[in-house]
């Protein structure tokens, strides 16, 4: 899995966001690989991910809903992003 740590567009991050939960879904990598990508990925791309108090318009469109529950769920694990339901 060739993914970068630092993204220029939402769009070409959504694609990196996709690659990783659709590898851990097909078993390619384990749930620690995809909660350490999804840490980094965030951490590195803020602004890319999170736009007040929610994820932005193209990760919600271009991820779609139950990839973006996995990210949430793994970014609330590790205390980034404080989940408001």
């Amino acid at each position: 899995m060739d993914i970068k740590l630092f993204y220029k567009t939402q769009r070409e991050l959504a694609t990196a966001l996709n690659t990783v939960v659709d590898y851990y879904w097909e078993e390619k990598i384990s749930e620690n690989d995809l909660i350490i990508k999804v840490e980094e990925l965030f951490l590195n791309n803020k602004k890319k991910v999170r736009k007040d108090n929610g994820f932005t318009t193209i990760l919600k469109q271009q991820c779609g809903k139950r990839r973006l529950e996995i990210i949430e769920r793994i970014l609330s694990l590790k205390g980034h992003i404080e989940v408001v339901r």
